[in-house]
C-alpha cells in the first residue's frame, strides 16, 4: 500500500530543499564529531546507545566502529575508525531526496531527515559516500543520525558521546576542533585532530563536520 504523505507539508519541504541545494545552509555553528582513533577501545558502547536511544531493529547502524588491521609479524597494527553521519556542510544525499525530507538545521548544522515526508526510495543512501542513510526493513523508510538534537535542543550531548567509557568521542565547534580550540577530552595533550583518515572518501566531496585523531598508519599523506 502506497505511503499517503501530507502535500502541503510536502511543497513546504521541497521549497525548502531547493533553497538549500542551490544556496547550502550556512549555520551559525556547525557542530561535528571528533573521534581519537589512537586511544578507541572498540567496545563499542556508542554502537550500543545509539541503537538504544533510536529503536533500531538489528540491521541499522547509525553509529559504525570499524577495526583496521594491518602489517606483518612483527610489524603489525590495529586501530579503530568511528563514523556515523558527518553532517556535511554540502551533504551529497539532501539534493538527491524527491520529497525535501531531508534538511540541515541552521543553529548547528545537524544533517536531519523527516521520517513522515520519506517514501523510502533510497537516492540519499546511494550518493552519500560515508553509507550514513540507512535502510529500517521494518519501517521500510531511510533513517541516520541526527546528533540526538533531542538531546542537543536540552542541552546534552548525544547518547554516543555519552556512552563513551574512554571519552574518545566528543562534539563540538568543528571548525575550533580542526584549530586545536575547543577543549575536549577526545584530544590529548599534543595531538592534532584532522578531517582525513585513510580509506575515507574525500573529504572535498562534501565537506564533512569530522576530525579524527589518526594512528600514524591511518595518516593521508598529501
Amino acid at each position: 500500500m502506497a505511503k499517503k504523505l501530507d502535500i502541503p507539508k510536502v511543497k513546504e519541504a521541497l521549497t525548502r530543499k531547493a533553497k538549500q541545494t542551490y544556496e547550502p545552509v550556512k549555520p551559525a555553528v556547525q557542530l561535528g564529531f571528533v573521534h581519537n582513533n589512537v586511544d578507541c577501545i572498540g567496545c563499542r558502547a556508542c554502537e550500543i546507545a545509539c541503537k538504544d536511544k533510536n529503536g533500531l531493529p538489528p540491521g541499522p547502524r547509525f553509529r559504525r566502529v570499524m577495526y583496521i588491521e594491518g602489517g606483518t609479524f612483527p610489524e603489525v597494527f590495529a586501530y579503530k575508525v568511528n563514523m556515523s553521519c558527518n553532517h556535511c556542510a554540502e551533504p551529497a544525499c539532501l539534493p538527491t531526496c524527491p520529497t525535501g525530507a531531508i534538511w540541515k538545521r541552521e543553529k548547528d548544522g545537524v544533517v536531519d531527515i523527516d521520517s513522515t515526508l520519506c517514501i523510502g526510495c533510497r537516492k540519499c543512501e546511494a550518493a552519500c559516500p560515508y553509507g550514513a542513510p540507512q535502510w529500517d526493513p521494518v519501517e521500510k523508510i531511510v533513517k541516520k543520525c541526527n546528533m540526538c538534537v533531542d538531546e542537543l535542543d536540552a542541552g546534552r550531548k548525544p547518547y554516543c558521546v555519552m556512552g563513551c567509557m574512554m571519552r574518545v568521542l566528543d562534539i563540538g565547534p568543528i571548525d575550533k576542533i580542526w584549530n586545536g580550540t575547543y577543549a575536549t577530552k577526545a584530544v590529548g595533550p599534543g595531538e592534532k585532530a584532522v578531517q582525513n583518515v585513510k580509506n575515507l572518501a574525500n573529504p572535498e566531496l562534501t565537506n564533512p563536520s569530522i576530525a579524527f585523531v589518526v594512528s600514524p598508519h591511518g595518516k593521508v599523506n598529501k
